[in-house]
């Protein structure tokens, strides 16, 4: 690939991640009351070395409630992990914090079901409330 089409192929794929970010709107007008949101990831693939990273994210009122995780499989296409729903059910069971872990789901003949995972903690703060 020319250094030309693989500048255009990230520009493009910039320009989409912007649009999903905006559609997605921000942390304040999709969970009013939530102060923070903090990801704890464990990225895991099948193969010899199946931990392949640990990452804490961090979301505040002002971000983008974008909570789609790509695959960090090159070959992987059209997956990924969205925790948009893991965060949604917290705020709507009003709890705290959840563990779980979920697969991708991405598509290629070169890929086995369960290629990728990712166990997960999701906490959610609260604003404080002043009377």
């Amino acid at each position: 690939m020319s250094t030309v089409t693989y500048r255009q192929n990230h520009l493009e794929r910039q320009e989409q991640l912007k649009k999903k970010k905006l559609a997605a709107g921000l942390v304040s007008d999709r969970f009013p009351g939530i102060s923070e949101i903090v990801f704890r990831l464990t990225y895991y693939q099948r193969g010899q070395h199946p931990v392949l990273m640990v990452r804490t994210l961090n979301f505040l009122p002002t971000d983008y409630a974008y909570f789609h995780m790509d695959c960090m499989r090159e070959e992987c296409t059209n997956g990924g992990f969205d925790l948009l729903p893991v965060v949604a059910g917290l705020v709507k069971d009003r709890k705290k914090t959840v563990k779980g872990k979920i697969c991708c789901d991405g598509k290629n003949e070169d890929l086995v079901t369960g290629h990728a995972s990712i166990a997960y903690e999701v906490s959610v703060q609260s604003a404080k409330r002043l009377k």
